[in-house]
């Protein structure tokens, strides 16, 4: 772990401190240099901590207690709705996340920012197949229900209360055929008000919602 700060913010973070963790020390670093250092368009206001990556959880560590809702995202790659679902997703109380290993952003940079602390707090699996790991958690006792604007049921109608893993895909695209196909049911959010679509995360927020509510 390392701490960086502008020389001016070194000298005010080194005086509080605390006595205990006297070996945490700040390395000064010019303004520019830590600009450089981070990604594009961070504010950092003058500190920057990197901290060791964080540790992922197995499909299996995930799926233990057969109960609750697990989160999968297929293709969904943009890192702002990507964090946003992490925040909904520990809000309405979800067991973790799942991610494919590609074609999805690193809990990290504007991700880290949009999940405002989620990522450190929700487990997250990420798995090469997103198929396979359905086929898996069917076999574990999981009913997998995908989101998709043209399915006849509503999401209310087609959630049972039981363990469920919620699917949901890119906002283009949704979630593709095979991910589909290995899904239990398709469900759909009713929009009375004649919307065509929701932003996935916030598609993500009224699912979640829906599947916290008691059955």
């Amino acid at each position: 772990m390392r701490l960086l700060a502008t020389p001016e913010k070194a000298r005010e973070l080194e005086s509080r401190i605390p006595r205990e963790r006297r070996d945490l020390r700040v390395e000064p670093v010019d303004a520019h240099e830590l600009s450089r250092m981070l990604p594009q368009g961070a504010v950092h206001q003058g500190v920057a901590l990197r901290a060791a990556p964080l540790e992922g959880v197995s499909l299996h560590e995930l799926a233990e207690g057969r109960s609750g809702v697990i989160v999968m995202l297929d293709q969904v790659t943009d890192p702002q709705n990507v964090g946003a679902i992490f925040r909904s997703a520990l809000a309405f109380g979800a067991k973790g996340v799942i991610l494919q290993d590609r074609h999805a952003p690193a809990l990290s940079g504007a991700l880290a920012k949009a999940a405002t602390g989620a990522t450190e707090r929700l487990p997250c699996a990420r798995v090469t197949n997103l198929s396979r790991a359905l086929e898996t958690l069917a076999d574990l006792g999981w009913r997998a229900v995908g989101l998709d604007g043209s399915a006849e049921l509503t999401l209310a109608e087609a959630l049972d209360g039981g363990p469920t893993v919620l699917v949901m895909g890119s906002e283009g695209e949704g979630i593709r055929r095979l991910v589909a196909e290995h899904c239990d049911v398709l469900a759909k959010i009713p929009m009375p008000g004649g919307f065509e679509s929701l932003n996935v995360s916030n598609a993500a927020a009224v699912a979640l919602y829906e599947a916290s509510r008691p059955r």
